[in-house]
């Protein structure tokens, strides 16, 4: 049964605009999961620009929600994720002036420091994964790794979509590497950029079994509610 994660990032982003309390991601979290997600992700930056260490707090200690944490290779960061001891961690490359994740981790230039990071995470026992390009050689590291998860970054097919360009060659990537993760026993992830669309091709690789998707659900839930755009694409991802 393929998995929908929902990010509630940029429900924080609005909050944050008016420096005040509305609308809650705690409250959204609760939403996300009665209304068919199962699970809510959230991404506590070093810059805190969205998720705080409040928000991230209060999320995660709530028992009925399976929480995703996306986090850096940030000392500091990787010793709150440990406090908080979210259910899933999700390692993710960061920078400092960068609008969203640009792409995947440099699983070969981090390789010692993120061997340490998820021997900290497998020691007290949560899932963790590692946001990657669609690439064979990173699938193989991250076994090396002895990674849980991987998370494919589909934010360049989905550029190649939206723009109506030929997207063959990146979805055979995507392919190829789920399949090969999938061989290695490991799990497979898929977010970034998704929308209706994108997802909907994703879901013609069975190994993919996980799709995290957070800025078109909260930006679509504008017109349509968040609740319709949810099981919009759980009817997508169960097809």
């Amino acid at each position: 049964m393929k998995r929908l994660g929902v990010n509630i990032d940029h429900v924080a982003t609005v909050r944050n605009a008016r420096g005040e309390k509305h609308p809650d991601p705690y409250y959204a979290a609760l939403q996300s999961i009665k209304m068919g997600a199962d699970s809510v992700t959230i991404h506590l930056r070093e810059d805190r620009r969205h998720i705080n260490d409040k928000d991230a707090k209060k999320i995660c200690g709530l028992k009925k929600v399976l929480v995703n944490l996306e986090i850096s290779m940030n000392d500091n960061i990787v010793n709150n994720a440990l406090k908080i001891k979210p259910n899933y961690i999700c390692i993710v490359p960061e920078n400092r002036k960068e609008i969203t994740t640009e792409g995947g981790l440099d699983l070969l230039k981090h390789k010692k420091k993120l061997k340490k990071i998820i021997k900290k995470f497998k020691k007290a026992n949560i899932r963790t994964s590692l946001f990657i390009n669609p690439s064979i050689k990173d699938i193989e590291l991250s076994k090396e790794l002895n990674v849980d998860c991987i998370e494919i970054h589909t934010g360049k097919l989905s550029n190649l979509v939206k723009s109506k360009k030929n997207f063959k060659n990146e979805l055979s990537r995507i392919k190829k590497s789920s399949i090969l993760a999938s061989k290695l026993n490991i799990e497979v992830h898929a977010g970034h950029g998704l929308d209706y669309k994108t997802t909907k091709i994703l879901t013609k690789i069975n190994t993919i079994q996980e799709f995290n998707i957070g800025h078109f659900i909260i930006g679509e839930s504008i017109f349509l509610g968040l609740s319709k755009v949810i099981k919009n694409f759980k009817k997508i991802i169960k097809n």
